[in-house]
């Protein structure tokens, strides 16, 4: 049995389902297609934080405008969905305080001197599940659980076809289908720029502990508020696509994390994804050249932070709106 909604979105992940609920903000109906089950968005503490990534990358004043700019479009989207958004920083407890401090500074973020650290009021968190839960509830918006095995185009529309061979069409697609290789049936130019996409796998540690007020970011390590306790993460390992967790790295982080706090804790479950990243670090997101294929993908670790950003771009895309002035920065044609 076949359908026709107005756009077809593949994956939801963060991008995807921010993609999907801005869409349908904007009157479209739309369908998101997933296989199920936990994904790279899931697999995270839901930082917003423009600053701590200046930081830790280093990067110069027009990207961390860009990130910046990226999490002020947070409040309006948690107040349309009713989503937890918690603003209230982040500590930095790494070495050299002072250098940091000046940095972060003259980037033109308000961070404060703090015993042992900084805090960095322009950091935020977002509620992970419940955001995801949310966002897939978003009028206008429904999934459907599938794993899309066949992409193709015929005419003016495009035909979606899932592993147990349930088709859709629609003459607006948008691939956000997060580090996974590219679907068959792709045009060969945007096939070639999902295999571009580097797959970093991560994993983080549920620990039963007092929770912080706020995350708590160290080198190599991280501390955030979680249900039950906290989340303690993350690796980054480029190249890497298998999900076997790794106990001994676990282990190594668990205890990294909580000498952070200056407490004990019971480890849980842990959690890997594998999320993907572009050669400079931003996302793709836009046309992608073929007509009515759109792509939202590869945001490196900064899925969430840029999740609404990434929604508008594309959806102004679909809809030939003069485009925002970032989407230049995010076009998946940039490396052409």
């Amino acid at each position: 049995m076949a359908s026709s909604p107005d756009v077809i979105v593949i994956g939801a992940g963060v991008l995807g389902l921010c993609t999907a609920a801005e869409l349908g903000a904007r009157g479209h109906a739309v369908t998101v297609v997933d296989p199920g089950g936990p994904n790279a968005s899931a697999v995270a503490a839901g930082m917003l934080a423009p600053a701590m990534e200046s930081l830790l990358e280093n990067l110069p004043p027009e990207r961390a405008a860009l990130l910046k700019r990226a999490r002020d479009l947070w409040p309006a989207v948690a107040e349309m969905h009713g989503l937890k958004l918690h603003r209230d920083g982040a500590d930095w407890r790494g070495p050299d305080p002072v250098d940091a401090l000046e940095r972060l500074r003259a980037l033109g973020f308000d961070a404060q001197p703090e015993d042992g650290g900084l805090t960095l009021p322009d950091d935020w968190r977002i509620e992970v599940g419940q955001s995801l839960t949310a966002l897939a509830r978003a009028p206008g918006v429904s999934v459907v659980r599938g794993k899309v095995v066949r992409l193709s185009g015929e005419g003016r529309r495009w035909r979606v076809e899932a592993g147990d061979g349930r088709v859709w069409f629609s003459s607006t697609v948008v691939l956000a289908s997060g580090a996974e290789p590219a679907i068959e049936g792709l045009p060969d130019g945007v096939s070639a720029i999902v295999s571009s996409i580097l797959p970093i796998r991560g994993q983080l540690t549920a620990v039963a502990t007092a929770a912080p007020h706020r995350v708590i970011r160290a080198p190599n390590v991280y501390v955030a508020p979680g249900e039950g306790g906290v989340v303690i993460g993350a690796t980054m390992e480029p190249g890497r696509r298998d999900l076997e967790p790794d106990v001994a790295e676990s282990a190594r982080q668990v205890a990294a994390g909580l000498a952070l706090l200056g407490a004990t804790g019971e480890a849980g479950p842990i959690r890997v994804g594998v999320r993907g990243a572009t050669a400079d670090g931003l996302p793709l997101a836009g046309p992608s050249g073929e007509p009515g294929l759109h792509l939202a993908l590869a945001p490196r670790r900064n899925g969430w932070l840029m999740g609404p950003l990434v929604a508008q771009v594309v959806a102004d895309g679909i809809e030939g709106r003069a485009p925002l002035a970032d989407a230049a920065a995010l076009d998946p044609l940039r490396f052409a």
